[in-house]
């Protein structure tokens, strides 16, 4: 094995002639012509359609072609024929049981977002009934997240008291799920999915572990019985409001929901530590909403400092279209709203699915998933819903409850159904301390130790990233802390794209292969070359950058032929591997062009080694003078580059003696 390391500078010309005995070479040979509009379509075909949706409907049938793309746009169409009465078990116990989970998970989650408690048991309704018709994943369990819900709830809080306007904050609570949707789907349509992948998983694991305290600690209030809290979202002021109101703490609050909270936590201990007794967890918040609500009825504790729900409206979503706010006032803030909520439940949703599609082996399509998401919301928000997508605690427990298909949808919304209608009274004594514990509990899986450590481990930048996305959310708020990380993200990529790497490479003595010098101790510099790998596309953003490093090298390898003997005369060749060149533009053109004629000042060769075909291409159509893509200077391999150019300078000496 080829160790690696910095310097080793053996020469080994026998090795190299030999090479060139055997080896035959080859040259680059220019790729076909094609027209400017195909190449268009085909690079439009790679951007938007990497899936090429299209090729199953080739060469089928009018009546085919037609049952694949109702197929195609209703995934239930394609598993609904085969359903049978032994997968509708395993989704009535998966339903019934991520139903036990979104009863409570719902009204705690409408209340971590400043919203009526029912309203987190309507969005429990509708929406998984739209996935399931349209959804492709078979484990994700639909309804509102702790994430989304603080986000919308932190947003529309700095502009909008909810206890001074509860109608109107409803209003652009609904006006914001219509926007995020709207956002999701047209992502979809477009083929944008790309969009959601500038959050990085760095970024979002230290998002998600900020926003999980962020939430645990504003659960404080409920758990502390605390009635004057702060309105921000900063750990600051968060806890400066915990002990400046110590006078506002209620024993029987604290008692009562750390009793609770013990409980739920021992119970997610239980089941995390064996997976098969996932039940105990799920079914841990209804119990403990039970047994609360049967504790306060019975010591009528309500009025000792237990504060409770109250009494919550009976029946289904009333529609809310007629609630939707486009006022000129709030139109940015619902739409910088559903914006930020949007995309963070998108990338939430697909992320959880893709997960549990990857454990199962089928496959979830992204743009398909951001198109159902999207009408989710957009009709959610028509009918008193607010923003909801895939859960990853729910979508655990349904998976672990032995789920087969989005039936488990249904059966959880047709419970949510039932207990709307029928059960709602029974909720009117449950205490909110209860429904803190519950939050916590749900958030504090989204604080992930051992992925920052192994992050820690792979890259520095990408935990610095993860860092400041972190205290981000802590010391300024959920959207300005995500917003720092994705600006940092962005940073890096520009980094790398106006700093491509470029590296000196050696021949590996006894072969043809040549690499990095600084990487493998056993590759050695040929004498007369300077040999040079560039790792990124060529383009105007980093094309002067690129003549000075290039300079610099050449300079380097001058600078360290023997001083005293002055050998001008003995660097010949600058060598470029391109392999990693994916693309380049007009000013990728005019830099090899300059750099040619830079190199012939000093009396060197500029020779070219496996560009690919559209790198051909442009230097063809850009090089009137037809001198950087003349055959002699272009090679497929470094090695046979080397081995050609030393014969002809071996040829040219013998000839001159």
């Amino acid at each position: 094995m080829v160790e690696p390391n910095n310097n080793n500078h053996h020469h080994h010309h026998q090795v190299v002639e030999i090479a060139a005995m055997e080896t035959e070479v080859h040259r680059v040979a220019p790729p076909p012509r094609r027209s400017t509009l195909n190449k268009l379509k085909r690079r439009l075909k790679e951007t938007f359609f990497p899936d090429d949706p299209l090729r199953q409907f080739s060469g089928q049938t009018c009546k085919v072609k037609l049952v694949l793309a109702s197929q195609y746009i209703f995934p239930i169409l394609e598993w609904g024929p085969r359903y049978n009465l032994k997968l509708l078990k395993s989704d009535i116990v998966s339903g019934l049981t991520i139903a036990s989970l979104a009863i409570p998970q719902g009204i705690s989650y409408a209340k971590l977002a400043n919203l009526p408690p029912i309203v987190g048991l309507y969005s429990s309704f509708v929406p998984p009934l739209i996935y399931a018709v349209l959804g492709s994943s078979r484990d994700l369990a639909v309804g509102p997240v702790s994430i989304a819900s603080l986000i919308m709830g932190s947003m529309l809080r700095q502009e909008v008291s909810p206890s001074k306007d509860p109608i109107l904050f409803l209003q652009l609570a609904f006006s914001s799920t219509f926007f995020a949707g709207l956002f999701q789907s047209s992502l979809g349509f477009l083929r944008l999915g790309f969009i959601i992948d500038f959050l990085s998983k760095a970024t979002l694991i230290g998002f998600m572990a900020g926003a999980a305290i962020i939430v645990s600690l504003q659960q404080l209030k409920s758990l502390l019985g605390i009635k004057n809290f702060t309105k921000k979202m900063g750990i600051v002021p968060v806890l400066s409001s915990v002990f400046h109101n110590t006078d506002e703490w209620s024993w029987q609050t604290i008692l009562m929901g750390f009793c609770f909270l013990l409980f739920l936590l021992f119970t997610r201990h239980i089941s995390m530590r064996k997976p098969k007794l996932f039940w105990i967890s799920a079914g841990a918040p209804l119990l403990s909403v039970i047994l609360s609500t049967l504790l306060v009825f019975a010591f009528k504790a309500q009025n000792h400092g237990i504060s409770v729900i109250g009494k919550l409206q009976e029946g289904l979503n009333p529609p809310s279209w007629n609630m939707l706010h486009f006022h000129d006032n709030y139109l940015g803030l619902v739409m910088k709203t559903g914006l930020v909520t949007g995309i963070i439940s998108l990338t939430e949703g697909i992320a959880v699915g893709r997960t549990f599609a990857a454990l199962k082996n089928y496959q979830v399509d992204g743009n398909k998933e951001m198109i159902a998401i999207g009408v989710m919301n957009i009709v959610g928000s028509s009918t008193s819903c607010y923003i909801t997508t895939g859960a990853f605690s729910r979508s655990a427990v349904n998976h672990n409850a032995g789920c087969k298909t989005a039936v488990s949808n249904i059966i959880m919304a047709v419970t949510v159904m039932v207990t709307l209608l029928f059960l709602m009274p029974l909720f009117q004594y449950t205490p909110n301390v209860v429904l803190g514990a519950i939050i916590v509990t749900a958030v504090i899986g989204l604080i992930d130790i051992p992925a920052a450590c192994q992050i820690w481990k792979i890259d520095k930048f990408d935990f610095v990233v993860m860092l400041c996305a972190f205290l981000g959310v802590l010391f300024i708020s959920v959207q300005e802390g995500l917003a720092i990380a994705v600006g940092i993200s962005i940073f890096k990529i520009l980094m790398q794209v106006t700093r491509p790497k470029t590296v000196m490479m050696g021949n590996i003595p006894g072969t043809d292969i040549y690499r990095d010098l600084h990487h493998y101790k056993d590759a050695a510099a040929v004498p007369g070359f300077v040999i040079l790998g560039i790792e990124a596309p060529i383009n105007f953003v980093n094309t002067t950058y690129l003549k000075e490093r290039i300079t610099r090298w050449i300079d380097d390898s001058e600078s360290e032929n023997d001083g005293a003997k002055k050998k001008s005369g003995l660097l010949k060749f600058v060598i470029l591997d391109l392999s990693a060149v994916s693309a380049i533009d007009t000013s990728g053109v005019s830099f090899f062009k300059d750099l040619r004629m830079a190199l012939e000042k000093k009396n060197l060769e500029l020779v070219l080694v496996n560009p690919i075909g559209e790198v051909i291409e442009k230097l063809q159509q850009g090089d009137e003078a037809k001198e950087l893509a003349r055959p002699d200077a272009m090679f497929l391999t470094v090695g046979e580059a080397v081995t050609t150019l030393l014969s002809t300078i071996k040829t040219h000496s013998s000839a001159y003696v």
